[in-house]
């Protein structure tokens, strides 16, 4: 049986350990970022280069489906490419309906994936749910695979969800539908991961999600889980939506999370534009954590939003052109300076609350604002350093940043 803990306790201070591929998950582990394809598997190179997308923008893991024969033929190969050009982000197979059957008639598949993801509300049902479920764990451990356990609302095992339903009926005081629902997603996250530690799959080879679309629900299920298991969890606010909707819901829900310690990795489940860039759930999942402080990825820039002092577009400008310069030169200070992604820079737009933020960035300029001298007064680790003025403002700025980052963490 799965252990069940009796007190609330964080996930990331728990005990057990997930490895996928050379990514540890849990235990303590900094909190790991993971994006999935949109790729037809079966189009190696599409799902090659889109892997690639991912990994390069900073996925940890990424998911793919494997849904049918020609999918689970294309695995490995889409492995060799990757590895060819030098790309060793862990696979993870994504398997619905039939992946017991599919890891069984594709081995070199099987061995090649870092990680299986299995939907135990469609595996089929009694006798023949319990066949298909159990051949699937008893695959991943006989090839030492770590599994995660996703229950997702909108595929939730009809038949205990009807058997929660009836219960609520009969309570005197009946919960609201969608606080069965929640029980009823949590309930089956557990029997599931101890219908598989009974399998003979360990607890330290298990990964479970909840995900729902609705923020609240998705907020007390992970709550709940959180305090009944040392597994670590995957979070995620599923069907997201698009645009800012997604943005806002995915922020709104993890954040909530991560900020109470709760989360071991996570994806944003974002609805990307047609012919939108699908790295973008990934950067979101990096900005969040970097804006709760939980792990850094890149140097920031914090910039004032402008007001009737700020009546010139010099700092927008400035501050979108130090923007831009960053992400060019990331990948050459990555190798070149490491430690630079902790860079604060600060490119503010008057005197009220320029020179505090620009004392308390890295490097940082307060520009002048309305009515004041046209000089900008450069701050960097906190002193006052020069004053900078003329036409040339920006560029002279821009190359003082680079200077420091080279000065600081230059070999």
């Amino acid at each position: 049986m799965i252990e069940l803990i009796d007190a609330p306790t964080s996930p990331r201070s728990k005990t057990h350990r997930v490895i996928v591929g050379d990514v540890a998950v849990g235990g303590g582990s900094p909190v790991v970022v993971q994006s999935m394809t949109d790729t037809d598997t079966a189009n190696v190179q599409a799902t090659v280069d889109q892997v690639k997308l991912l990994s390069d923008a900073g996925s940890e893991i990424v998911r793919i489906t494997v849904n049918n024969d020609e999918a689970a033929k294309a695995v490995p190969e889409i492995a060799k490419r990757l590895a060819d050009i030098g790309c060793t982000v862990p696979i993870v197979g994504d398997f619905h309906f039939i992946g017991h059957r599919l890891l069984r008639d594709h081995p070199e598949c099987t061995e090649t994936l870092a990680k299986f993801r299995i939907n135990p509300g469609n595996v089929g049902r009694g006798k023949r749910h319990d066949e298909n479920f159990n051949s699937f764990i008893e695959i991943a451990r006989d090839h030492g695979k770590p599994v995660r356990i996703g229950v997702n609302a909108g595929s939730l095992d009809q038949e205990l969800l009807v058997q929660k339903m009836d219960e609520n009926a009969r309570r005197p005081n009946p919960l609201s539908g969608d606080d069965v629902e929640r029980e009823a997603l949590v309930e089956s996250a557990i029997a599931s991961a101890a219908a598989a530690v009974d399998v003979g799959l360990p607890e330290t080879a298990m990964i479970i999600s909840c995900k729902v679309s609705r923020l609240g629900q998705m907020v007390e299920a992970y709550r709940t889980l959180s305090n009944l298991t040392n597994i670590p969890l995957h979070l995620g606010l599923t069907e997201a939506g698009m645009g800012q909707k997604g943005i806002v819901a995915t922020t709104a829900a993890l954040s909530v999370l991560l900020y109470e310690g709760i989360g071991d990795t996570i994806r944003s489940s974002l609805t990307p534009e047609v012919g939108g860039d699908r790295a973008k759930e990934v950067k979101l999942c990096q900005d969040i954590l970097q804006s709760l402080g939980i792990r850094t990825f890149r140097p920031s820039v914090t910039a004032c939003p402008g007001c009737g002092r700020t009546t010139s577009t010099l700092f927008r400008e400035l501050a979108s052109d130090i923007q831009q310069q960053i992400d060019i030169n990331l990948p050459d200070w990555k190798t070149r300076y490491p430690g630079s992604e902790t860079l604060n820079v600060a490119v503010m737009g008057c005197v009220v609350n320029g020179p505090g933020e620009s004392r308390a960035a890295d490097i940082g300029i307060s520009l002048p604002g309305s009515g004041e001298s046209p000089r900008a007064p450069v701050f960097v680790d906190g002193q006052r350093k020069l004053m900078l003025s003329g036409p040339t403002i920006a560029e002279d700025f821009i190359d003082m940043v680079n200077e420091y980052v080279e000065n600081r963490w230059g070999v």
